[in-house]
């Protein structure tokens, strides 16, 4: 059996996985609150007790992988949003599994998407179907991450890389959002990396830069429900069915900038292959994504607007695609490790 776990700064998805018949079948999944636990190991050992899985487990867990947010250097990392300190022999022996890896977050979404169907991706630009290339993945959840999947075509395969891409400087590119740099810098207190817009905090920095800095009105039912239900969810809700001028207007902001920075990407990478949308946030605004402004800042590129015309833009639906991808880590690995390569020829 697999173990893959995403451990992200509020919760850490685990789940349980068999090899047969070439493939990777989930047996147990189950979510787990990260503030509520002093480690990793605490959850996984609570986890691996379940009564849902019984004694069937024991002993036979052969490798796990976790994919973590924090860049990983021997084994070891510190997690960005967590006081939790991971290395791998250690948890190999708490664990009681010989094989653990512990790789990049967005790493293991850039693993998972080779084993997504068509089903579990949207796509918002069909760009050229038929090119082969390098993939860009940006995802936009509670932070921003981003990782490039380079492709070999040897192989014929994409090899995912990690980056803190999310933490560069934010570029506005007009007017309102050079405002929105200014109120932000004064906010802050210095630098405003992309995360600070393009993510979940970024959702509340522009809602409250249109509320504070624009004077955009806030109904009273708006301001009460921000008070009492988490802010995220209802920026995204009424700003996609419409019901609200404000919350509209933030996504529309949003859009602009993920569309950018994707766009951005995509150059940087020749993204051939396509730019994939990841994080918990593109599949809940769909509506707004496939609107003008995502894609008009994506194309608009200058000279190179050309080029973006080409690029595949796909949203991931499926919200265990770390989970997915870890997964196939760890069987790949192990596999490769222990000689039984069936199928860590054609995967990581």
């Amino acid at each position: 059996m697999i173990l893959a776990g995403d451990v992200g700064g509020t919760k850490v998805d685990l789940a349980l996985y068999n090899f047969d018949g070439g493939k990777l079948n989930i047996v147990h999944t189950k979510k787990f609150p990260a503030s509520g636990y002093a480690s990793l190991q605490d959850v996984v050992l609570e986890f691996l007790k379940d009564p849902e899985i019984g004694e069937k487990v024991d002993g036979q867990v052969v490798a796990a992988c976790f994919g973590c947010p924090g860049p990983v250097k021997d084994g070891h990392l510190k997690l960005t949003n967590l006081p939790w300190e991971l290395d791998a022999r250690d948890l190999s022996k708490i664990l009681n599994i010989e094989h653990i890896f512990l790789i990049n977050d967005l790493e293991a979404n850039g693993y998972g998407i080779a084993e997504l169907g068509p089903d579990q991706v949207f796509e918002l630009e069909a760009g050229d179907k038929s090119a082969l290339g390098h993939r860009a993945l940006v995802s936009a959840g509670t932070g921003l991450g981003e990782a490039l999947l380079v492709y070999n075509p040897i192989a014929r395969r994409h090899i995912p890389l990690p980056s803190e891409g999310g933490h560069v400087d934010w570029a506005p590119r007009n007017p309102l959002e050079i405002e929105m740099l200014i109120w932000l810098q004064q906010k802050l207190k210095g630098r405003v990396s992309s995360e600070r817009v393009v993510s979940g905090l970024g959702l509340k920095n522009i809602y409250e830069f249109l509320r504070d800095g624009k004077k955009m009105e806030e109904p009273a039912w708006l301001r009460e429900r921000m008070e009492t239900e988490d802010p995220n969810f209802v920026i995204g809700t009424t700003g996609e069915d419409g019901s609200c001028e404000l919350t509209a207007k933030v996504l529309e902001m949003f859009s602009a900038a993920y569309g950018a920075e994707c766009g951005n990407m995509g150059l940087k990478l020749l993204a051939s292959g396509g730019v994939y949308l990841g994080g918990g946030i593109p599949p809940k605004i769909l509506k707004t994504l496939k609107s003008g402004p995502f894609r008009q800042a994506f194309l608009d590129k200058g000279r190179l607007s050309p080029l973006l015309h080409t690029i595949p833009v796909r949203v991931i639906l499926e919200e265990k695609c770390a989970l997915i991808g870890a997964a196939a880590y760890a069987e790949a690995r192990a596999a490769e490790i222990s000689g039984h390569s069936e199928r860590a020829a054609s995967q990581p």
